[in-house]
């Protein structure tokens, strides 16, 4: 089945910066539509980064453009989300998501990962 990890979350001050991970099993990464998106009490869910794996489009909401950047290590099975200048507005839990694009649409979701962006 399709597993996905999240790591690399945790406390950090505004302006600063945090490297998330993820590990991926079950499906074809090389060839894959990830997301990161991410979840706040009492919020929404927003997407904050596409990329296709293959051919390496990426996409990004306009409240983190310029600030993250998305990745793949596509030979370790690994998702990245690079975030720069943090402010507490990016403060939520963190998922990555695989988007089944041969029919089903099902979306399959990590566990998360905190972000906490305070003091």
């Amino acid at each position: 089945e399709v597993q996905l990890v999240e790591s690399g979350g945790g406390l950090v001050q505004p302006g600063g910066s945090l490297k998330l991970s993820c590990k991926a099993s079950g499906f074809t990464f090389s060839n894959a539509l990830m997301n990161w998106v991410r979840q706040a009490p009492g919020k929404e869910v927003e997407r904050v980064a596409t990329i296709q794996t293959f051919h390496n489009y990426t996409n990004y909401a306009d409240s983190v453009k310029g600030r993250f950047t998305i990745s793949t290590d596509n030979a370790n099975n690994m998702l990245y989300l690079q975030m720069n200048s943090l402010t507490p507005e990016d403060t939520a839990t963190y998922y990555c998501t695989r988007v089944e694009t041969s029919g089903s649409s099902q979306v399959d979701w990590g566990q998360g990962t905190q972000v906490t962006v305070s003091g």
